[in-house]
């Protein structure tokens, strides 16, 4: 439901309306009373994106990025394995099933 703006003519009481589409326009105004309420035309809400598919950083120049990934690289300190999906030194996944623990099946 959209939310409309309404004016009186008579005492130049302005205010918000949140109402259904369907419904028919107010003409009477809450304040004074006097049958000289006018809806106005509104530009329209703008697009709010929310949710976890958009994100703010989706969308920034080059030149951000590039200046973000040297700032990342820098303040990592050298951290192993980061990317590596929690291998091991010796090769093996620390994030295994647990299917080898057992032995001889």
């Amino acid at each position: 439901m959209p939310t409309y703006d309404y004016v009186c003519d008579g005492c130049g009481h302005a205010f918000e309306l949140f109402q259904s589409m369907t419904e028919s326009p107010k003409t009477t105004c809450p304040k004074c009373r006097k049958r000289k309420l006018r809806r106005l035309i509104g530009a329209g809400a703008a697009i709010v994106f929310k949710g976890s598919g958009f994100y703010k950083t989706d969308y920034r120049s080059d030149s951000y990025k590039k200046g973000a990934a040297a700032d990342s690289a820098g303040s990592s300190g050298g951290k192993e394995g980061g990317k590596e999906g929690g291998k091991k030194p010796d090769g093996k996944s620390s994030s295994g099933s647990g299917a080898g623990a057992k032995g001889g099946d």
